[in-house]
């Protein structure tokens, strides 16, 4: 694997960071994470498709753009990757309405081949999708051990609109896959939070997909209002900062749920994955430290057992981690890259939700207010 990565500013233009040598006609896949203003213009994506005409590229807004260890916005994130001998294979589509997520999910699954699949990279709109119910068609069609990670795309602290494109010009409702195929290629992945749980657990008695209609039979946004106080009067924006855990009675195993929107009309909060009637849910607040943690221990979980560093280091991470960590918030891309080395190259963006298993034997979710780490290395075979 040959990979170079650049970035580019309206001041300085287009930097190259590494891999000046990579011949941009045997580029195989070229990863672009900009926000939605400049992806918004054609000759952006025009000039990225004349440097690498052979290669597939995707390209998705972002709430933040990674590259190397820095976190930027309104800059340009490029990787560009020569693979040896994988073989890539995408599809695309495009959703409308939330409701088709399910039956999204299983058209990207059925139009990919399943033979020798390894590997799936899903990214997404970010705001018409039911990011659960997507990765729920995904999971029931595509073959049992097949790897699924992602994200969906990202539009800073606006939530105005997303895009995502592949091989295009970047538009508002497309979702696409990437299934990448051989013996060769390595595959990890690790997803950790660090939020702290605070107040009663409450069960979730009123419910539709990703809508909470009541908590305890109460009102959902009542509830939610009473225990976040001054910053109730900046809803939805400051739900950003305080998450709700879900989980199911008995089980260790939780998920985090981030608001996208608030109804006063019937006191409901629409959330960016489902709440499923039954389940328990548990707000949750920022410990700064412990979010670096969280970062730190998706790169201690994704390193493979020959614990040698990845060639590649995508990171996946939410736009509520960057909203409360400000200005610190290098400092989860630094812990990474403390574990990873110099040799790995990192690339990623801020969105607005997470697509990865979140250990070794959990199922792939949607998950929100996480660092997702996938890593892609060519190792040799046996």
């Amino acid at each position: 694997m040959q990979i170079q990565q650049k970035k580019f500013n309206k001041t300085n233009g287009w930097t190259c960071l590494r891999g000046d040598d990579v011949p941009p006609e045997q580029v195989n896949l070229v990863f672009v994470f900009s926000s939605t203003g400049i992806l918004s213009d054609a000759g952006v994506f025009n000039s990225i498709q004349k440097t690498y005409p052979n290669a597939y590229i995707l390209l998705n807004s972002t709430a933040g753009e990674i590259c190397d260890s820095q976190v930027e916005d309104e800059t340009i994130s490029l990787t560009a990757i020569r693979f040896e001998s994988t073989v890539i294979k995408p599809f695309s589509t495009s959703i409308d309405n939330s409701s088709d997520s399910y039956s999204v999910g299983k058209r990207l699954a059925n139009g990919l081949d399943h033979n020798n699949l390894v590997y799936v990279l899903v990214i997404s709109d970010g705001l018409k999708i039911n990011g659960s119910d997507l990765v729920s068609g995904l999971r029931d069609t595509l073959p049992e051990k097949v790897i699924i990670t992602g994200g969906l795309a990202g539009d800073g602290d606006r939530f105005q609109k997303t895009l995502v494109g592949l091989n295009e010009i970047p538009l508002e409702g497309r979702v696409v896959a990437l299934g990448f195929y051989g013996r060769n290629l390595s595959v990890t992945y690790g997803s950790f939070g660090g939020w702290d749980p605070f107040g009663p657990e409450r069960l979730i008695t009123k419910a539709e997909a990703n809508v909470l209609f009541e908590l305890d039979d109460q009102p959902a946004l009542d509830v939610y209002k009473k225990y976040l106080g001054e910053y109730a009067k900046d809803l939805p924006g400051s739900g950003l900062l305080f998450p709700l855990s879900i989980s199911n009675e008995g089980d260790n195993n939780s998920l985090v749920r981030t608001i996208l929107s608030v109804n006063e009309e019937d006191k409901s909060l629409t959330f960016a994955g489902n709440m499923p009637l039954g389940s328990y849910a548990r707000l949750m607040k920022a410990n700064f430290e412990r979010l670096i943690e969280g970062a730190s221990n998706a790169a201690h979980s994704s390193q493979g057992s020959d614990m040698e560093s990845p060639e590649l280091a995508l990171l996946i991470s939410c736009v509520g981690r960057k909203l409360v960590l400000g200005q610190r918030i290098e400092e989860e891309i630094e812990a990474i890259k403390e574990i990873y080395g110099n040799s790995t190259v990192l690339t990623g963006f801020y969105s607005y939700g997470e697509i990865s298993p979140s250990g070794e034997f959990i199922k792939c979710e949607l998950h929100n207010q996480t660092m997702t780490i996938t890593t892609l290395s060519e190792r040799n075979a046996e």
